[in-house]
C-alpha cells in the first residue's frame, strides 16, 4: 500500500518548538514526509515547489496561503493540518471548492491562554502587582489597594464562547463565581449548558467585577469594548485581555485608567507593540506583557494534535476539531478558535 506523501511547511526553525519527537515518530509510522527546506516558513514560491507530491501538508503561523495557484500545481493534496489556531488567512475558496480537509490544533493552544487568564484573574483580584510594587517602593500595608480581594464568590463575565472562553469557563467552576457570557453565537439554552448566563454586552460591562475578552479581531468585534461601556465598568473592576487589542477602545481605555477607576491586565494591545510614549507602559494601575498567553517555548501539544488530525485522515477516521467554511464568518463561537 502507498503511504501518503505529507508536507512540512513551518520553516526548520520552528521544528523544535512545534515537532515533538514523538509527533515526528508518530508521523513517519503512517507517511512520507517532505520538508520546506527554508528556515523560515514557506513563502507561495515555496509551496509551488513542495506541494505537487504531497497528499497533506501541516502548516502554521506565516505559511503563505492556499490559493487557486498554489492548489492548481497540487493536484493530489486532500488535507491542510493547521498548528496554530486562526486558518483564516491561510485558505481559500479554491480549497474549499476542492473538498481539501482541514484542521486547526487551537484547543491545544486554548488552554495554555486559559490558564495564563486564569492566573492574571488571581494576581488582578490579590492586587498581588500593585501591592508588590508598594512593598518594593518601602511600604507595606498602607495602600490605596489594600485589602487584596478573591476571586472566589465574584461574578466574572466573559466575553466570547470560543476555545479558549469555554477553557476559561471550566477553569473557574471550582471558584464558586457567577458567570456571565456575551456571545451573540450562544442560545439561552446552550449558555445553560455551559453553566453561565447569556447576557447583553452592556450589562456584562455593568456588572461584572472581571471582564475577560476572549473574541476574534474582526471588524464586527472593534471596539466591542466601547467608551461607552468601558465607561459602564465597575469601579474597581479587572479587565483582562488576551484575545486581540483590536476588541478595546484604547483611548477611552487610557482615559478610564487615568481616572484610577479599575485594572487592566493587556497580553494584546493595538498597535503591538504599544507605542514607546503610550500611556499604557507608564499607569500604575494597567500592567502590559507581550503576548505571552500561548505557547512561546514549546507548542509541541499543537504539532502533535495536527499529525494525529492526518493519521485520522489517511485512516478514514472521523477529525478531531475539523474547521467548515461557514465558520470562518462566524463572530466568536462554535468552538471555531480565536481569530479563524
Amino acid at each position: 500500500m502507498t503511504r501518503p506523501v505529507v508536507a512540512v511547511t513551518i520553516g526548520q526553525k520552528h521544528y523544535p518548538r512545534m515537532m515533538s519527537q514523538a509527533a515526528w515518530d508518530a508521523l513517519a509510522a503512517f507517511a512520507s514526509v517532505i520538508h520546506h527546506p527554508g528556515q523560515e516558513a514557506a513563502g507561495k514560491d515555496a509551496l509551488l515547489a513542495l506541494l505537487p507530491g504531497a497528499d497533506a501538508c501541516l502548516t502554521s503561523w506565516e505559511v503563505a496561503r492556499l490559493d487557486a495557484e498554489v492548489l492548481a500545481a497540487a493536484p493530489r493534496l486532500r488535507a491542510m493540518a493547521h498548528m496554530g489556531s486562526s486558518v483564516g488567512r491561510f485558505v481559500s475558496d479554491a480549497l474549499w471548492e476542492r473538498g481539501i480537509q482541514v484542521t486547526s490544533a487551537g484547543p491545544a493552544l486554548a488552554l495554555d491562554v486559559a490558564e495564563t487568564t486564569l492566573g492574571l484573574m488571581i494576581v488582578g483580584m490579590k492586587r498581588i502587582w500593585p501591592l508588590g510594587q508598594h512593598v518594593r517602593n518601602g511600604g507595606w500595608r498602607e495602600s490605596a489597594y489594600w485589602p487584596s480581594r478573591e476571586l472566589h464568590g465574584k461574578t466574572v463575565g466573559i466575553v466570547g464562547a470560543s476555545n479558549v472562553g469555554r477553557h476559561v469557563i471550566k477553569l473557574l467552576r471550582p471558584f464558586g463565581v457567577r458567570v456571565l457570557l456575551y456571545d451573540p453565537y450562544v442560545s439561552a439554552e446552550g449558555a445553560g449548558e455551559l453553566g453561565v448566563e447569556k447576557v447583553e454586552m452592556d450589562d456584562l460591562a455593568m456588572h461584572a467585577d472581571v471582564i475577560s475578552l476572549h473574541a476574534p479581531g474582526k471588524p464586527e468585534t472593534h471596539h466591542l469594548l466601547s467608551a461607552e461601556r468601558l465607561a459602564m465598568m465597575k469601579d474597581d473592576a479587572l479587565l483582562v485581555n488576551t484575545a486581540r487589542g483590536t476588541l478595546i477602545d484604547e483611548v477611552a481605555l487610557v482615559g478610564e485608567l487615568a481616572k484610577g477607576r479599575f485594572f487592566a491586565f493587556l497580553d494584546v494591545t493595538d498597535p503591538e507593540p504599544p507605542a514607546a510614549d503610550s500611556p499604557l507602559r507608564r499607569l500604575d494601575n494597567v500592567v502590559v506583557t507581550p503576548h505571552l498567553a500561548g505557547c512561546i517555548e514549546n507548542c509541541g501539544r499543537m504539532g502533535e494534535m495536527a499529525v494525529e488530525e492526518l493519521r485520522r485522515f489517511f485512516a478514514g477516521e472521523p477529525p478531531l476539531y475539523r474547521v467548515a467554511p461557514d465558520m470562518i464568518c462566524l463572530l466568536y463561537t462554535s468552538d471555531a478558535a480565536d481569530d479563524l
